[in-house]
């Protein structure tokens, strides 16, 4: 389903979900507006397009205002030759985006489902808790996880705290001291316990 509107002078082909810059339009961010001013609609699927002498009757269009902004810069320059006249000046126009969410004929929305509906919302995740035990089955929620290339995932035994504080002697690091650090150290002592035997 598509619509062609008319807003600012200009003609706009507009279905939902799209968004459009049109001329300055009053109403501020997240405001909904409706622009009556619908000239055709057409493709929703019965084959039947309405066009309107000059707008269809009971036809809306509805948006909401996403930002107002401001054009490209153009560049105006006026000249007359052989009089040393010349005037160099620039224009931003004044434009609003439009997000379109629905078409409305009568008061009932044409499209199959408004977009409000399908456009998922922004999902907040959490931060993972530092110095917990992880474990797949506890960060997928099911007991029973399954690799997506074939077969149960392993489960993880030890947390990141555990593997630094242990040692390969089976000694545990003291506190503040990296593993790689309680290696140098033990190394030293032995061969210092070398040297004076």
């Amino acid at each position: 389903m598509y619509a062609i509107v008319e807003t600012g002078g200009k003609q706009y082909r507009v279905k939902p979900g799209d968004t459009i810059a049109v001329e300055r339009l009053g109403g501020e961010p997240g405001e909904v507006l409706d622009l009556d001013r619908v000239l055709l609609l057409a493709g929703n699927g019965d084959g039947a397009t309405r066009v309107g002498s000059p707008g269809v009757d009971g036809a809306v269009v509805r948006a909401e205002v996403v930002e107002h902004g401001r054009g490209e810069k153009i560049v105006v320059f006026r000249y007359k030759s052989k009089v040393r006249y010349r005037r160099k000046t620039g224009h931003r126009q004044a434009l609003t985006r439009l997000r379109i969410t629905d078409i409305l004929v009568d008061g009932a929305s044409l499209s199959p489902g408004t977009t409000a509906e399908r456009t998922p919302r922004p999902v907040v995740v959490a931060p993972e808790p530092v110095g917990e035990q992880t474990s797949v089955a506890a960060s997928t929620e099911s007991e029973d996880a399954v690799n997506p290339v074939g077969g149960s995932l392993p489960e993880v035994e030890e947390t990141h705290s555990e593997r630094e504080a242990a040692l390969p002697g089976g000694e545990a690091a003291p506190a503040g001291e990296s593993p790689a650090e309680a290696d140098a150290a033990a190394a030293a002592d032995e061969t210092t316990i070398q040297d004076e035997a």
